[in-house]
Parts: structure tokens; sequence; C-alpha cells
């Protein structure tokens, strides 16, 4: 079975409370893992206002899920998608090494984990200094 690496995009209801998007988010995360999945990065978007209204809700909450799986999973995944009610919309498609690549060489580093070097350490730029070019008149 081959091992592909897969990008799923999820629309959950907004209105839920946080602990209950955090279990929905729990669940979609087992389920893959469950299936022989793993789990290579999770993005939360958090809540974002929808351009129009999408089972009578104007309010999403995304998550984008990155994931490696045999390709068997995504039929299981999608099934539990459209099962589940808080689930607005979805979107699984296949990465191929080109996006994966771009992924991994773009990869935003959170705060917490940026090596910020000590300040005696930055060199400061090197500043051009202009001559002032006086014309005839004197200015």
């Amino acid at each position: 079975m081959r091992i592909n690496v897969y990008e799923s995009a999820v629309m959950i209801n907004a209105a839920l409370d946080d602990e209950l998007i955090d279990s929905i988010i729990l669940k979609i995360k087992e389920t893959i893992i469950n299936n022989g999945g793993e789990i290579r990065e999770i993005e939360n978007w958090g809540r974002k206002r929808l351009a129009y209204m999408v089972k009578k809700s104007k309010i999403g909450y995304y998550a984008i899920f990155r994931f490696t799986a045999p390709s068997k999973i995504i039929a299981k995944l999608e099934r539990y998608f459209s099962l589940d009610e808080q689930i607005l919309r979805y979107l699984t498609i296949k990465l191929d090494t080109e996006a994966v690549e771009y992924l991994e060489k773009n990869k935003i580093v959170p705060l917490e984990e940026a090596v910020i070097p000590p300040l005696e350490e930055i060199e400061p730029l090197a500043v051009e200094e202009k001559e002032e070019e006086i014309d005839e008149n004197g200015k």
C-alpha cells in the first residue's frame, strides 16, 4: 500500500465552545492515527467570518491537518467528516513532492521556538554616508 502526504481543511461550527471544538479536532487526529496515518502538522486558524452562510452559520472554525497515510484512509476520514454534524465543510487533497518541499521550506517557526540571538551579537547595518552635493547656488 502506498503512503502519501495529505492535507485536510476542516471547517467546524464556530458556535461551539472551545472545549467542544478541541474535542472534535482531537477525534479527527485520533481517526487519522487509528487508521494508520501519522500527523505531520495541525494548524488552527481559529474562527473566521464566512463570505456566505453555510448550514445556517456565518462563522466557521478552520483547522488544517497535514498527515501521511495510506490511500485507503481518505474514504474513512471523509465519511467521518460527512457524518459529524458539527463539521460544516471539508476538503482533502494529496500533496505532491513540490508542495511538501515548499511547506517544509516556508514553515513558520512559533515565537516560543524561534532562536533569537542576544542583542550584543547582532551587527549593526552598514550605512553609507552620502556626500551632499552642493550646486553652484550653494544649495
